[in-house]
């Protein structure tokens, strides 16, 4: 028997997924509630929807069409939540240019993308100046004062507060086709050129519905509409995971820090009263040892955590800081959220990446694609369906094959799923070390080495051996330089991990390195990739000296 079909009338009105339609009704119902800009800046949703409307003009007079893309640099601030509405709603595509690229990098990725019109941050305007006769399609860009009166650069059309207070807002926007390119973001090219995903008008709605269905569905605190969100993650990195979408749709109380300085970020928690953020381990290691400093408790904050794992004892600091602390699990790719780790009865595991939330399929592949078993066991690549996953690289079709093999998207993570179908990341299949024969999980040794209390932060890497293949080697950064932990007291840390049989005998560490810090990505991650190059510069320097 064929599908059934509704018959609408001549004048059905079939409503599009676009990102402009989150914000019907908050410029009434919400209308006075309140976006804060650091100390700076203060509007309400009515002014929200009349800025918009300004900058879409202004973008509309300074060249952009539908199609065309618009890059933004800027910190986390209410101009970039305004360009995340108007660029999209006239058709055109947001590119959020990653700030923490190398210029080189920087500049592959804004030709890549094409874009036409640049947003740019004062903090920025020497990037620009430096690689701007080298923008191959660039005709028009906007300068951010962010306060400052002095000049902005001649090569720039107008002062981005000027220009919108100058135009009138547009009131009637056009009816984008919800397939249509929303928005465009470059990863931060640890294995390469930096690669570009996009996503949809379509796949942001539906990212934004089911992540405040999984949130609103929660046990414990969630996010909810009498929550004041407070993002510690970057707007440039994938929508900062989506949030500003959501707050705004829910008509929440938004507080945007600019660039992340801890001492601000906590005054701002305690002056508006921010109860929801979400960052990487990184950025809450910086928070909690900020607050610990100044004897500040962080009671009543919730805290995401994403990006790569958390470990116990980090978990441990945030708690006993009075921080209500969830982990979850997305990348890149997937818009982000694929799955959060809801608090339950049992002890909180903060390692685990969680249950998928709506909409979401996952499941673990052997390298011939074949599906293992959810035992909490079996090892192999996590694998995606929903439908917000990026569906290609930019202009990039064999990366974009190998990302759908199989019609499954591949995360190149390794990971076990329980028979409750909660998701535990093991590793990169990139870091997995291969010692012996066996696979050694890099994340499993960092948690353990984590939890030494002479440890503030660990990184495990694979170094060639020529017996072994690869043999692990712990980076870390003491808590205090003057008691560092030896390579014995680590070792003896991970021989009570082998008796309890949480790791092997062959994944106990050769070597230990002491370093002032970590390399990170431009995301906050640490580099993993520095890690190994700079060890491998050490020891060919020592193997010439020896020589």
């Amino acid at each position: 028997m064929p599908f059934r079909y509704a018959n609408p009338t001549a004048e059905t009105h079939a409503q599009p997924l676009t990102i402009g339609n989150l914000l019907n009704s908050t410029d009434r119902r919400d209308a006075d509630q309140v976006i804060v800009y650091r100390d700076q800046k203060r509007l309400t949703y009515t002014d929200l929807r009349d800025r918009i409307g300004r900058l879409a003009t202004t973008l509309e007079a300074a060249g952009a069409e539908a199609g065309s893309t618009i890059a933004v640099l800027d910190w986390d601030s209410h101009r970039y939540l305004e360009c995340f509405f108007a660029v999209p709603m006239i058709g055109a595509v947001l590119q959020t240019a990653n700030i923490r690229l190398a210029s080189s990098q920087l500049l592959y990725t804004l030709n890549h993308a094409k874009a036409e019109i640049l947003l740019v941050h004062r903090d920025f305007w020497p990037v620009i100046e430096a690689i701007r006769e080298e923008l191959s399609h660039v005709r028009s860009i906007i300068a951010i004062s962010d306060g400052d009166a002095g000049e902005i650069p001649a090569w720039c059309i107008g002062e981005y507060e000027a220009l919108i207070q100058s135009n009138r807002p547009r009131v009637t926007f056009i009816e984008v086709d919800e397939n249509a390119l929303a928005t465009t973001f470059y990863t931060s090219g640890t294995t390469g050129l930096p690669k570009g995903v996009c996503f949809s008008h379509r796949q942001i709605v539906l990212h934004t519905l089911a992540s405040v269905a999984a949130f609103a569905s929660a046990a414990g605190p969630g996010f909810r509409r009498d929550d004041v969100y407070m993002p510690l993650t970057p707007m440039f990195h994938v929508h900062a995971w989506g949030f500003p979408f959501a707050a705004t749709m829910l008509g929440m109380k938004q507080v945007y820090p600019g660039k992340y300085e801890a001492e601000r970020l906590l005054q701002l928690r305690r002056d508006e009263g921010a109860t929801f953020s979400h960052c990487v381990p990184t950025v809450l290691q910086m928070v909690i040892e900020t607050a610990i400093a100044a004897g500040e408790r962080l009671d009543g904050w919730q805290i995401l955590i994403g990006g790569s794992a958390l470990t116990p004892s980090l978990y441990e600091k945030a708690t006993s800081q009075g921080a209500y602390v969830t982990t979850g699990y997305g990348m890149s790719e997937t818009c982000p959220m694929i799955s959060v780790n809801w608090h339950g009865d049992e002890p909180y595991d903060s390692t685990r990446g969680g249950l998928p939330i709506p909409l979401v399929q996952a499941k673990i592949v052997d390298p011939d694609n074949n599906t293992l078993p959810d035992d909490d066991e079996a090892l192999g690549e996590l694998v995606l369906r929903s439908p917000w996953l990026t569906p290609c690289y930019v202009d990039n079709e064999p990366a974009s094959e190998a990302l759908w093999r199989g019609g499954w998207m591949h995360t190149q993570d390794v990971a076990s799923i329980s028979p409750s179908g909660s998701i535990q990341i093991r590793d990169r299949l990139k870091d997995v070390i291969k010692s012996g024969g066996e696979w050694i999980c890099s994340l499993s040794l960092e948690q353990i080495i984590a939890a030494h209390p002479d440890v503030a932060e660990v990184a495990v890497v694979g170094v060639p051996d020529p017996v072994w293949q690869e043999r692990p080697v712990a980076v870390i950064v003491p808590r205090e330089a003057e008691k560092a932990p030896t390579l014995e007291a680590i070792c003896k840390t991970l021989d009570t991990a082998v008796v309890s049989g949480e790791i092997s005998r062959y994944a106990v560490i050769d070597k230990l390195i002491c370093l002032d810090a970590l390399p990170l990505t431009s995301t906050g991650k640490i580099d993993k990739k520095a890690l190994r190059a700079a060890i491998a510069d050490n020891s060919a320097a020592a193997a010439g000296a020896n020589g």
